[in-house]
């Protein structure tokens, strides 16, 4: 099991994968890609926690937050008109620049 709590609330149970592709095609950022029998995650660093990886695994093998990343600070920022995004480790030096 993957837990990359440091720095995002992704968690990947690759017992429960059944590798067919759905984290890797809805995933913005590429975190995950499809191995020779399980999905692989690259750049966990990554996930902005938007959570289209867990809504779209149908084994369940996928968990994450969503609501409580870089994804919810954008569109947060976006509702009120901020300028500058607030959030944690996880945002890429260009999410914090929007």
């Amino acid at each position: 099991m993957f837990n990359s709590y440091s720095v995002n609330t992704l968690m990947y149970f690759e017992e429960k994968c059944t590798n067919c592709g759905m984290c890797s095609i809805v995933c913005p950022h590429r975190v995950f890609v499809p191995g020779e029998k399980k999905a692989i995650i690259m750049r966990p660093e990554e996930c902005m926690e938007c959570g289209a990886c867990q809504l779209n695994c149908p084994s369940e093998a996928i968990t994450v937050d969503s609501g409580v990343g870089c994804a919810s600070a954008m569109i947060w920022a976006a509702l009120t008109g901020k300028k500058e995004i607030e959030c944690g480790p996880s945002c890429s030096s260009e999410e914090q620049e929007l």
